[in-house]
């Protein structure tokens, strides 16, 4: 707390002035004085004489307007006793040590603090339900305030920290406020004031001015103002698109459903819901006035990925355009088309202030980084006007050189391999390299899709030589189809079959494999394969295994192996410079953002290795874990 003053007359009057009882309270309570008449100097002085310490500002201002006071907490503290009631706490309850054990090797000063507070501190209740409001010399700023502390002895939880007697007080204003925000004609200058707080940040986070609009709408929830929650909530929900918000009975409202029970189904949709399963979530839904079938639909749909954000108007055909970029991986494109059209949203009601129906999209939602999402909501809508933000830069980064890094959980793609198609739809790549039947999935998250597929003694109709793999598929943007299997465990053999040929047909292909090895790099070093085709024939293609390079056809200068991976460089520069040259010489590119955080759609290919020929064998091990 600063220095400024503060009018404590002002301040107490006022809450003795719009002071009404509790709900369980007897009306004829409304009369009692919440304060008592304030302490004379002298007593003040004669108070601090006997504790050996002259008492905070705050609170000696305090006592000398009203000498104790009735704080009205349902269970907490009850009363702040006078200048004859305080005294020094002592720690009858052996709470240091308690606290003091725990500190560790290298406390946080915070800890520290509070280990020491139940010693030193200043008692100031006189009547609560086991709490304490204790005052700490020992934890002081540079303007001589105390920190006081809460300990609610029955909650099992560490105390509340204010930084001065006046935080404190002031807080419990708020909380008083906030305990009769909902009772019928509980209205006053303050409530007032709040609710024009709340109209004011709502316009002002239609404007895009949400830096203004967030203190506005904070300090609206600490009194407890209707409407208030479910404005801030809106913008914490885009500043931080991870996190989990709620917005109470929207759900029940026709006109923000489509925006807010997806929303709400999002974390049982992920498996995060715990107490009750969905039975509980559904009975939550419907107890805040959700039809039960229209929220079982909802988390259905978001469970299995098929659910859509299909808002009405010009700002809904940019969702859908933007869909259908992001959908084959073209992120960045998806969000300028998003970004273009975010002045066209419209809300559907006065308490939707933005479109964060997005974060619930399954292939969208990924897309609202917390950069994308201030720029959301710096972005005037709804026919509001203003000045447009800083566009968020892009996220992918051209070529391949990505594949060598770390992604975003520190884990890279280790073994991969890929398959480009150039001026194809991705959807044909089915046909083109595909199993029999290969269908597209729902588009899922990468770490949601299953990692191989199925071994083949776990399929019927599969050959047990056989190396067929699940593959994610999109659109670079140099418009070649792509489709990427990043969890490749097998080995590159003497039995690979380049899909390269199958997939030129229309047009040309380019495959790509690295195999990382396995165990001593002397039994099985890494390898690098690429192969390039059209109309059905292969062009050339390289493998680099160890030291040992296999070539056919004219292999262009800046692909040629033998200048790519030269012995004396390490296995990692050598798989870098192939990428960037096949990214230069081929113009080939894969989308990192998509590949890594987006959703993009699989399917499972034919196999990756021919039939044994006669006379040649194969190995094919299962290992079958079995309890003792």
């Amino acid at each position: 707390m600063s220095g400024e003053s503060f009018n404590w007359h002002e301040f107490l009057g006022r809450w003795q002035e719009e002071w009404i009882p509790r709900e369980d309270e007897d009306d004829a309570q409304s009369a009692v004085p919440l304060g008592r008449p304030g302490a004379g100097k002298a007593a003040i002085v004669a108070a601090e004489e006997r504790l050996g310490r002259r008492l905070p500002p705050s609170y000696r201002e305090f006592l000398a307007v009203s000498d104790g006071w009735h704080v009205d907490e349902t269970a907490g503290v009850y009363q702040l006793g006078g200048v004859e009631d305080i005294g020094w706490f002592r720690d009858p309850h052996g709470m240091t040590p308690l606290y003091q054990e725990n500190l560790g090797d290298d406390p946080r000063e915070e800890d520290v603090l509070l280990a020491g507070m139940w010693r030193r501190a200043l008692q100031l209740e006189t009547d609560s339900d086991m709490s304490h409001a204790l005052l700490d010399p020992g934890d002081s700023d540079q303007n001589g305030e105390w920190a006081l502390y809460v300990y609610r002895g029955w909650s099992g939880e560490l105390p509340d920290r204010y930084p001065s007697f006046r935080a404190y007080m002031e807080a419990k204003y708020r909380g008083f406020q906030a305990d009769r925000a909902g009772r019928p004609g509980f209205v006053n200058a303050t409530t007032r004031v709040q609710d024009a707080h709340v109209d004011e940040g709502r316009l002002l986070a239609l404007r895009g001015r949400y830096e203004e609009a967030l203190p506005l709408l904070e300090e609206a929830l600490s009194f407890g103002r209707p409407r208030s929650a479910t404005l801030l909530n809106q913008l914490r929900h885009l500043l931080a698109p991870h996190s989990a918000q709620g917005y109470g009975d929207l759900v029940a409202d026709a006109r923000y459903l489509p925006e807010i029970l997806p929303l709400e189904a999002m974390a049982p949709a992920r498996g995060e819901w715990r107490l009750g399963g969905d039975d509980h979530w559904l009975r939550m839904m419907t107890a805040r006035g959700a039809d039960q079938g229209t929220a079982e639909a909802v988390l259905s749909a978001m469970r299995d990925g098929t659910h859509s954000y299909a808002p009405p108007g010009p700002w809904g055909r940019a969702v859908a355009e933007a869909r259908e970029s992001a959908r084959w991986g073209a992120t960045d494109a998806a969000w300028r088309v998003l970004r273009a059209a975010l002045a066209l949203w419209e809300a559907p009601g006065p308490l939707l202030i933005a479109p964060i129906g997005l974060l619930a999209d399954p292939v969208l939602g990924p897309l609202i980084t917390p950069e994308r999402g201030r720029e959301i909501l710096a972005t005037p809508r709804a026919g509001e006007t203003g000045p447009a933000p800083e566009p968020a830069p892009d996220l992918d980064p051209p070529g391949l050189a990505w594949l060598t890094e770390p992604a975003a959980n520190g884990q890279r793609f280790d073994g991969y391999r890929c398959v480009w198609v150039e001026g194809v739809d991705p959807a044909r790549l089915t046909v083109l390299i595909g199993e029999e039947g290969a269908e597209l999935s729902t588009p899922a998250h990468r770490r949601m899709m299953p990692w191989r597929a199925p071994n083949p003694h776990e399929r019927e109709g599969v050959e047990l030589w056989e190396d067929r793999a699940v593959v994610s598929v999109g659109r670079t943007a140099e418009a070649w189809a792509f489709a990427f299997d990043g969890n490749s465990h097998r080995r590159l053999d003497e039995r690979f079959l380049s899909p390269a040929p199958a997939a030129s047909s229309s047009g040309r292909a380019v495959v790509v494999w690295r195999d990382p090895g396995r165990s001593s790099p002397r039994q099985h070093p890494p390898a690098f394969h690429l192969s390039v085709a059209e109309q059905g024939e292969e062009l050339y293609a390289f493998t680099v295994r160890g030291t040992e390079i296999q070539r056919s056809g004219a292999i262009p200068e800046a692909l040629d192996p033998a200048r790519l991976f030269r012995p004396e460089d390490s296995e990692p520069d050598c798989e870098l410079r192939l990428l960037e040259a096949m990214h230069t010489e081929l113009g080939l590119s894969l989308p990192r953002f998509a590949m890594t955080q987006g959703r993009l759609s699989t399917f499972t290919t034919r196999s990756w290795t021919r039939a044994p020929r006669a006379g040649e064998g194969f190995a094919y091990a299962v290992f079958v874990r079995r309890r003792p």
